[in-house]
């Protein structure tokens, strides 16, 4: 039996498959701004049809279809002779679909047809091709729906492209203007089976089913050819290139005969040749080609004899198998194949996806004879993958592995010291050179750095928080470089905080002295304090004794002398050492005390009733100026109590100081509270040498004493009870002693106690991620000819997995015949009334990136019974 839906695969009339089923046609919208229009064109010329459509307010681009006729998709006819191109202009949004018909011959004239769809939106334009000068009125033929049969487009593989319309029909009587009345019920009972339908369809039969149950009971009457002992068989089949052979029996030997083809008459050529062997009369057509697949009809006298002649296009096979590659990136990727044939149709798959060819696509495809290359120019990881060849009569495929090239060092990362406030620069070579890669500072990811690329790190002033272990971690390698940055600052001193002029201190004997001097440097550096030549260094005091002793802390050193004497007074000096550098600086010490006694008075002038005196500036002066002196005169009649010797005392006029001003309370935080103050406005003819800062509870309002002899105007008071209420008051201190009165915070300080934070629990992500597994599989089914089949499965996958339908191992695509559902995981195949060729065996493919599963059935497809 012939293929009875290649008959209908093209054609001007609605197939008979289909004629219970209405077709669904989207209403007409105004897609197309440009419609194709009709034109004329010489044998040989060529012409283009352009369509247009504005894309302002559509999301994707537009699906478009050029037909011949009524059903004839040109979308497959594509070759030397036609062409369809399209683009999209991105200024004015707007997509230009373009139909080339190159060397056009007689047969291209007809009525062509542009379909524009998207979404639920559809129109269509219908325009004419009118080729001068090439049919006769005997060879043309009208195309209707209430006589046509069908179409079939005849391609050959060597003349891709061509579209030979004027042999598509079988030949038949020419349309009368008047058609005769026709007994269907006549037609029927001389009709075979396989074209009831066809009938039915062309008469406009709305109750076959009733007709062909009388048929059934009516018995036929055969009528007896005169011309043919045996006629033509209903079908052939011959293979692409292959010979078949046309036989008939004639009841009449003397007839002559005539073949056909398609209608036009065949006349004998080495393709075609007609034998006789006895009353046999015998076509050969050797080398059959596509364009071979016709009707055939031979004549003797007023009989006929017709058939029809399928060429089956043998599949395209495998002859060299794709190989395993095995390389690096940024290297050159050609996988090879060969075909059995030239020119074949090939379809390159990666992980069973198709592989976009497209002009900005990383690949490229080369085909030359039978040899097809895929052409992959600069790999990447990526690019790793299964890559496959889908041919008709097979599929090849290979496994790519791309690995990164060795990672070889040239110049590792070195351990750098540099200076606070210099530019730092972390420089390293790898091969291959464009290896991009990422830089780690303690283990931390460095984003975004004042200055960065692949292999090179800097900054162009480094600060302490520079300092720590690099790495540079290439990307897709588990080696690693690292290297240590120590930022050094070298030593200072800070005196400018004393708030002391000239760098003197002055301090009244007996009192407390604290210095303590702000010091910066990285490392911490090394303090050595001096008076003269005797050193102190942190934790070992001046002196024997324990009255004097220095601290150093991160940030100050401290001086301190817990009762000072006239000792005391001096220059002490400040080292500070690191690695960095050195910084030195002096502070002077002045302590005041009671001035020591003159020297003995001289009498060297002795008048009448008077004498002078002269004596001795005191050797110790108590640390200022003597203020003034007294000269004694005495009456001479009292000159023996010149020898009386009067004391001279110094006097130093100084008063204690006011207190400090504007106490308040900048800020409190946990158990700490920060307090500042301005210096008071009478400072007692003296300067300040310090403040003596007290606290009292709310409660109890009991004063104690939290720090003496302190010299900044700001202060940290901390370790303060949670809960406790606190008011704060500040001595102001010269030389003298403390001021009579303190200044108290205007505002206490209340020290909460902080809340308890919840700390939200942590959960890990599932991962519901799974490669495809069939939970139902396909069930072997037994079909009708005639009557819907439905194959049914069902899969789990996440992601949702890519699901391929295959018959006889060869991918069902675009075939109108099948319909696919896809719902829940549920795998539905739909055959439209399928025949005994529908059987084989079908499998259902599901492929997601973590894998693949597949399910077969055998599907058996039984003729129906009249």
């Amino acid at each position: 039996m012939g293929r009875k839906d290649s008959v209908w695969s093209l054609g001007d009339g609605q197939p008979p498959e289909d004629i219970d089923k209405q077709i669904e046609t989207p209403p007409l919208s105004t897609l197309l701004i440009e419609k194709p229009q009709g034109g004329s064109i010489t044998v040989g010329g060529d012409i283009t049809f352009i369509a247009k459509v504005e894309a302002k307010d559509l999301l994707r681009k537009p699906t478009i279809k050029w037909f011949k006729g009524k059903w004839m998709d040109l979308a497959s006819k594509t070759g030397k002779h036609l062409q369809l191109k399209e683009s999209f202009d991105r200024f004015t949004k707007i997509h230009t679909f373009e139909m080339h018909i190159i060397k056009a011959k007689e047969n291209y004239a007809g009525n062509y047809r542009c379909e524009v769809t998207y979404k639920d939106k559809f129109d269509s334009c219908s325009f004419d091709l009118e080729v001068k000068g090439v049919c006769s009125p005997t060879h043309q033929f009208t195309i209707s729906t209430e006589t046509c049969t069908g179409i079939k487009v005849i391609l050959s593989q060597e003349d891709a492209g061509e579209l030979d319309f004027s042999g598509l029909l079988k030949h038949r009587e020419p349309k009368q203007e008047e058609a005769p009345e026709v007994d269907v019920w006549e037609i029927l009972k001389n009709a075979r089976p396989d074209e009831y339908e066809k009938i039915a369809f062309t008469y406009g039969i709305t109750d076959l089913r009733g007709l062909l149950k009388r048929l059934k009971k009516t018995k036929k009457e055969e009528k007896k050819s005169e011309a043919f002992a045996k006629k033509l068989d209903p079908a052939y089949q011959v293979d692409k290139g292959g010979k078949i052979r046309l036989i008939v029996d004639m009841a009449d030997p003397t007839v002559d005969l005539k073949w056909y083809k398609n209608g036009q008459e065949i006349r004998p050529t080495p393709k075609y040749i007609f034998e006789h062997k006895g009353t046999q009369r015998i076509l050969v057509i050797n080398n059959c080609q596509i364009n071979d697949d016709a009707a055939y009809s031979v004549t003797a006298g007023e009989e006929k004899s017709t058939t029809e002649l399928f060429v089956k296009e043998l599949p395209i096979k495998i002859v060299k198998e794709l190989e395993p590659v095995k390389t690096t990136v940024n290297e050159r990727i050609e996988l090879e194949c060969e075909v059995s044939e030239e020119g074949a149709k090939v379809k390159w798959m990666k992980n069973g996806v198709e592989v976009p060819t497209g002009v900005r696509s990383r690949y490229r495809v080369k085909c030359e004879g039978t040899k097809h290359w895929l052409i992959i120019d600069d790999a990447i990881k990526e690019d790793t993958a299964t890559y496959s060849l889908m041919a008709t009569g097979g599929t090849t495929e290979a496994r790519v592995q791309v690995d990164l090239k060795p990672l070889k060092i040239l110049q590792d990362l070195q351990d750098i010291t540099i200076k606070l406030g210099q530019p730092m620069k972390l420089h390293c070579e790898i091969l291959p050179v464009n290896v991009p890669g990422r830089w780690y500072r303690n283990g931390q990811l460095i984003h975004h750095p004042a200055s960065f690329i692949s292999f090179c790190y800097g900054v162009e002033s480094c600060t302490l928080h520079d300092a720590g272990d690099y790495t540079f971690v290439p990307e897709g390698y588990s080696q690693s470089l690292s290297a240590k940055v120590h930022i050094i600052d070298p030593p200072r001193v800070h005196l400018e905080a004393l708030n002391a002029p000239d760098n003197t201190v002055t301090i009244v004997a007996g009192n407390k002295l604290r210095l303590e001097i702000p010091i910066s440097g990285e490392p911490a550096p090394r303090v050595v304090w001096m008076k003269g030549e005797r050193v102190s260094r942190t934790g070992i005091d001046v002196n024997v004794c324990v009255r004097v002793r220095a601290e150093t802390f991160p940030d100050h050193t401290c001086l301190t002398i817990d009762v000072t004497e006239r000792e005391d007074s001096g220059n002490y000096k400040i080292v500070l050492q690191n690695e960095a550098g050195e910084d030195t600086a002096s502070v002077k010490v002045k302590v005041v005390d009671i001035p020591d006694a003159p020297g003995a008075p001289l009498v060297p002038v002795v008048g009448g009733d008077w004498c002078s005196m002269t004596w001795d500036p005191p050797y110790y002066d108590g640390g200022s100026p003597i203020l003034g002196k007294h000269t004694l005169e005495a009456c001479t009649y009292c000159l023996e109590s010149c020898e009386q010797k009067e004391r001279i005392n110094k006097q130093n006029v100084c008063n204690l100081p006011g207190p400090p001003q504007c106490v308040r309370i900048e800020e409190v935080w946990g158990e700490n509270v920060a307090l500042d103050w301005t210096p008071p406005k009478d400072n007692g003819n003296a300067p300040i040498t310090g403040y003596t800062i007290q606290k009292a509870d709310k409660k109890t309002m009991e004063w104690y004493t939290c720090v003496e002899h302190y010299h900044r105007t700001c202060i940290t008071i901390g370790e303060l009870v949670v809960g406790n209420e606190y008011f704060f008051r500040i001595f102001s201190e010269n030389m003298v002693g403390l001021s009579e009165s303190a200044t108290t915070t205007k505002d206490s300080a209340v020290i909460v106690k902080e809340g308890m934070h919840l700390k939200n629990p942590e959960y890990i992500d599932y991962d519901f991620t799974e490669a495809p597994k069939f939970t139902q599989p396909l069930i072997n089914t037994f079909a009708i000819a005639g009557y819907n089949a439905s194959l049914n499965c069902s899969v789990r996958a996440n992601p949702r997995p890519k699901v391929i339908w295959m018959k006889n191992k060869i991918t069902i695509l675009d075939d109108p015949r099948y319909r696919m559902f896809s719902n829940q995981g549920v795998c539905t195949l739909e055959i439209r009334k399928p025949s005994p060729f529908d059987g084989g065996v079908y499998t259902c493919k599901a492929i997601n990136e973590l894998g693949e599963a597949q399910v077969d059935c055998k599907l058996e497809v039984k003729g129906q019974s009249m």
